[in-house]
């Protein structure tokens, strides 16, 4: 705990509390360092967290060390830049591995949005869960009323529906 924390212990001094996680990182680092020569930044993000959630840890050790965008504008053009790249690989009737590969960019990108606008992407996207199987159940129970089930229906009937749903939760959170 001493060596840890020079900034109270001993005769080093902290302008704030991001200068005090990057000293802590780097002491840790070097601890680190001593007991394993090959040991990376990032090697300590553990492989089985999940994998949005170890994509925001990875990006926010990187940046901590400088390796960052300045804003979130540069975050949505790398987004847009990432968008191009998984077009083109369907475009050209890229190999599954490729699409997967730009898939997966695109997803990381995401990741480090959420943690430039300090949102916790899972916890996002289980409410995004949570609204689209609501706004799906809504298009369920108004077909039933006509007896039909979603595969008796057309799309644009179950995206009128949807849409209906979407109008509804809007009055309800007024």
């Amino acid at each position: 705990m001493i060596r840890r924390h020079p900034h109270i212990f001993g005769g080093e001094t902290a302008a704030d509390a991001g200068a005090v996680k990057l000293r802590w990182d780097e002491i840790k680092a070097a601890e680190k360092l001593g007991k394993n020569a090959s040991h990376h930044l990032l090697d300590d993000v553990p492989a089985t967290m999940p994998a949005l959630t170890r994509a925001v840890k990875l990006q926010g050790k990187a940046a901590r060390v400088g390796f960052d965008w300045p804003g979130t504008r540069e975050v949505l053009e790398k987004l847009s830049e990432e968008t191009t790249e998984l077009i083109a690989e369907l475009d050209t009737g890229s190999h599954p591995g490729r699409v997967e590969e730009e898939f997966g960019d695109l997803l990381f990108v995401y990741a480090n949005l959420a943690r430039h606008l300090k949102v916790d992407p899972e916890a996002a996207l289980r409410r995004a869960n949570a609204k689209f199987m609501s706004r799906f159940a809504h298009i369920e129970d108004a077909l039933a009323l006509d007896k039909r089930t979603p595969q008796q229906s057309t799309l644009e009937e179950m995206d009128a529906l949807w849409n209906e749903a979407k109008k509804i939760e809007k009055a309800r959170d007024k």
